[in-house]
């Protein structure tokens, strides 16, 4: 196990923390590159020659210091800083012996193989709690370990499907629509690293690990939150509303003079400013539409008459005149606005990394947005190239004659040139 003593604060509140990352794609690399971020020490094991199936995941792709395109996609970047990569053929005899040897050393393992992939290697949660019976260990599935789809592969937009998001989401009269980034994956992985920490502190009590089985159908479901919930109080299916909400109006995106808004009014006395601002105050006092239970029950009357009203306004003067007025009007954009926003740059949201196969430049990722007043978030490592650490970290566990044991068992696959070093 890592050592025991009390965490630095200066490498984050994870610090006395070792996570084994057996996962790959998004939602298992998602939530061990927010306890990597947290401070913990993640060993990231890839496959020889392959890694990562999100490196190929491309363009665009990291730059060279020549210009050329790297190995490195922009998708696998997104997910894998704060950790090292480690290669080992976990398929192999002598691979999976290495594997449960390190496990020894960890307080986590994370893996997101198919229900009983590691089992047939020996590396199944009862097979690694009988030698490490304090270890974490985390499985990510698409469907669980157990029910009737459990044998099934799993990828987000699958779990978009099944769980019923995409079924809310698009125009109404449109195709069911996914969700622009894989938000199954990525929540997956949210509730992966909050079970994971509960579970670090059961063993704190007890000295007792445990199995953590996670689906991205499950997670998927449990995220339906007020839509779920109001399918299963009133038993009548959600529609598709587009950019509408089901439970407030108006609470939507509205066309400008000059481009998109958005207008998210969330109580009557919101919704009185906002129709004397646009010129139709007529509309707060109507009794169709004065409550939002009414508006509700009316909306089909109500948004064509306000919509009319805010294409006369250009975007800019409702942003501000509704924002002086208390009513939450907001804007859309592009990524490009995003990223050049004042708010964003306060937030740290847009952070730079050095990286060994890039220019002089490094390279840009998203910040963590967690704000943490005593033991901050740290940024670490780059996301590592593939094997960059094999020697680094057996040497350092295992000893240099445990790398060496290893290296020449044949349990590293082919050492390529540069992970020889």
């Amino acid at each position: 196990m890592s050592d025991e003593s009390a965490p630095d604060t200066k490498k984050g509140p994870l610090s006395d923390l070792r996570i084994l990352d057996l996962s790959r794609i998004l939602a298992g690399p998602t939530c061990t590159q927010l306890l990597g971020d947290l401070g913990a020490d993640v060993i990231k094991i890839e496959k020889p020659g392959a890694g990562d199936d999100t490196r190929t995941w491309g363009p665009p792709f990291v730059k060279a210091p020549d210009g050329q395109e790297t190995s490195e996609s922009a998708y696998y970047l997104c997910a894998n800083r704060n950790k090292r990569s480690v290669t080992v053929d976990v398929a192999s005899p002598e691979g999976a012996s290495l594997i449960r040897e390190l496990a020894g050393h960890c307080d986590v393992l994370v893996e997101n193989f198919k229900v009983g992939g590691l089992v047939k290697y020996g590396l199944g949660y009862e097979d690694l709690r009988a030698l490490h019976p304090r270890l974490i260990y985390c499985s990510i599935t698409g469907y669980g370990q157990t029910g009737p789809h459990a044998s099934k592969a799993g990828y987000d937009v699958m779990a978009q499907g099944f769980g019923g998001i995409m079924s809310l989401t698009g125009a109404p009269e449109g195709e069911p629509m996914k969700v622009g980034v894989g938000i199954a994956d990525v929540m997956c992985g949210m509730y992966a690293s909050t079970a994971i920490l509960a579970a670090l502190r059961h063993r704190d009590k007890t000295g007792e690990g445990q199995h953590i089985d996670l689906g991205l159908v499950d997670t998927q479901v449990s995220w339906l939150i007020n839509e779920g919930t109001n399918y299963l109080t009133s038993g009548k299916v959600p529609q598709r509303r587009g950019n509408q909400h089901p439970n407030i109006v108006p609470y939507q995106v509205m066309e400008a003079a000059d481009g998109h808004v958005i207008i998210a009014v969330g109580n009557d006395s919101q919704y009185k400013r906002f129709c004397q601002f646009i010129g139709v105050a007529e509309l707060a006092e109507d009794p169709r539409f004065a409550v939002n239970r009414q508006r509700l029950a009316n909306r089909e009357e109500l948004i064509p008459l306000l919509e009319a009203a805010v294409r006369k306004i250009a975007k800019q003067d409702l942003l501000e005149g509704l924002g002086k007025l208390g009513v939450p009007a907001g804007p859309v954009n592009n990524l490009q606005e995003v990223f050049d926003s004042d708010q964003v740059a306060a937030r740290e949201m847009r952070v730079r990394m050095a990286h060994p196969l890039s220019g002089p430049e490094g390279v840009e990722l998203i910040g963590n947005p967690t704000k943490l007043s005593a033991t901050p978030v740290t940024y670490r490592r780059p996301p590592p190239y593939l094997g960059q650490h094999t020697a680094e970290v057996l040497s350092e566990l295992l000893g240099a004659q445990g790398y060496e044991k290893a290296r020449a068992s044949g349990a590293l696959g082919v050492m390529t040139e540069r992970n020889k070093d």
